[in-house]
């Protein structure tokens, strides 16, 4: 019986797609912004007729999230990402400035390689799609494995709608035969030009680690402060959808929720109200053992869970009713899970006395993990909010609106997008909401303004300006030292 190698089998598929993305890439780069145009409106639109179905099929596949709430995120990168994008200038020149004699040119980064979450597999792949091919480039998409049917069918879907729009084959593929060896062959090949990484922190850390150009996104742990001038019920129901929605599969939804010692009864009766289970000391120690591997690492069982399910995996006994369980925490490091990013409705809740408790409180849960990304706060209090937006170590502070759908753009009016920058601090190349502006280089012709002789002349003005003004303050300061000698003389 002939032995297959699968590793190399997926090594060498990737040299061909890249191949032929190259070669597609380098046609695109020829097409005008109405040739672009016309393949994402061809892209978005057959994503948005199919969004039902590759929901269904990505919740079948993976077991993650609820598919009535994956149609909504299919439809957020299918419609609203391609509305925010669609007269976006992007290719050739978009941008003349006559006065100061520059104009600046898109050039495509070329072959881009994009990896895929389980958690959010068929929006991720419409909403990278449309970006890539906006700014002309090709992409080649690695797959996780867990969800390779989904993510394969969500492709020949972009493929058929783009080449029937007069894309050339090979703008859009994906890895069918995705190995960890394949997955790095793309990241490294010399053909790849930029990756977009989406996914654990191992594969962020190796898209980083490649030697290519990256925009990686890091861990979600965002904190939501109820500050004590918020509206509670809002507050509370804001955070419920939230991190609720698609089972808390989405980074930025909330991980915790602050407290003040004022507003902590009626926010837990709230809670309560609104459909939460509130865990007794017992049950949240039994269920920190079960959420948190012996490697420090979350156990993948919870993600994308419902309460029923994660309940029933570690043995507690939660009415049927409750959609979100809610463990109190006072405690914050690696090796207390309540205080970590958890994909699944489950959520810590703190207590502080004041606001500056909880902008410090805030800054200690970021720094133990989920640096850069998104934090949420529930107030009427302007001073307040600005304290947080000029300390606090994220690229998004939302107010008054849920995590998960208000740093994607949903609820906000920021950037539509499922890859969420986080800036240096979490180790991330932009904090930005990534868009097509972040998938093009500019190339600026600048006309020459001003000589050399112009320079040395200005130069010298300077000089003389400088020498003129030390003369004045040489002589000022001699005019004050003959008055004050003139003055101790007399006095003697």
């Amino acid at each position: 019986m002939e032995l297959i190698d699968k590793d190399l089998q997926s090594v060498q598929e990737v040299r061909t797609l890249i191949k032929e993305a190259k070669q597609a890439q380098k046609e695109l780069a020829t097409f005008s912004q109405q040739q672009i145009d016309r393949i994402v409106q061809a892209i978005s639109e057959a994503t948005y007729d199919n969004r039902e179905r590759l929901a269904k099929m990505a919740s079948e596949e993976t077991g993650f999230g609820l598919w009535q709430d994956k149609i909504l995120k299919n439809s957020f990168a299918s419609k609203t990402v391609y509305n925010y994008i669609k007269e976006m200038r992007t290719v050739g020149v978009v941008n003349e400035d006559p006065i100061n004699k520059v104009t600046e040119i898109a050039v495509p980064v070329g072959v881009i390689a994009g990896l895929v979450p389980s958690t959010n597999p068929t929006s991720t792949v419409i909403y990278k799609s449309l970006i890539s091919l906006k700014a002309a480039n090709s992409i080649v998409f690695s797959p996780h494995p867990n969800a390779l049917k989904s993510i394969i069918e969500t492709v020949e879907i972009i493929q058929q709608a783009a080449e029937n729009a007069g894309a050339p084959k090979g703008c859009v593929s994906v890895m069918t035969i995705p190995t960890m060896e394949g997955t790095h062959e793309l990241m490294t090949h010399t053909d790849t030009n930029l990756i977009l990484a989406t996914g654990g922190n191992a594969m962020v850390r190796a898209a980083y680690s490649s030697g290519t150009p990256a925009i990686g996104v890091g861990p979600g742990n965002g904190p939501a402060y109820i500050e004590k001038s918020a509206h509670v019920p809002t507050a509370v129901k804001q955070i419920m959808d939230s991190k609720t929605f698609d089972n808390g599969t989405i980074c930025a939804s909330e991980q915790s929720i602050i407290a003040e010692k004022a507003n902590k009864q009626m926010i837990k009766d709230e809670l309560i109200r609104q459909g939460a289970y509130i865990l007794n000391k017992e049950e949240a120690d039994k269920l920190a053992k079960f959420i948190l591997r012996p490697n420090g690492t979350m156990n993948p069982q919870i993600v994308g869970h419902s309460v029923q399910h994660i309940a029933e995996l570690a043995g507690l006994n939660i009415p049927e009713n409750r959609r979100l369980i809610v463990a109190e925490e006072s405690r914050v490091g690696p090796q207390y899970p309540y205080s970590r990013e958890k994909l699944a409705p489950i959520i810590a809740l703190y207590t502080v006395e004041n606001w500056e408790e909880a902008c410090d409180l805030s800054i200690e849960i970021l720094k133990g993990e989920g640096a850069g990304h998104t934090m949420i706060i529930h107030t009427e209090n302007k001073d307040v909010i600005r304290e947080f937006g000029l300390r606090k170590p994220v690229s998004r502070l939302l107010v008054n609106t849920p995590g998960s759908l208000g740093g994607i753009g949903a609820t906000t009016n920021l950037v539509p997008a499922l890859t969420l920058g986080c800036g240096a601090v979490g180790g991330s190349s932009t904090s930005d909401n990534i868009a097509p502006e972040n998938l093009f280089n500019l190339r600026r012709v600048a006309y020459g303004t001003t000589e050399l002789a112009d320079l040395r002349k200005a130069e010298g003005q300077d000089l003389i300006n400088e020498c003129s003004e030390q003369n004045s303050q040489n002589n000022k300061d001699e005019l004050i030292n003959s008055l004050v000698a003139e003055v101790l003389a007399r006095l003697q």
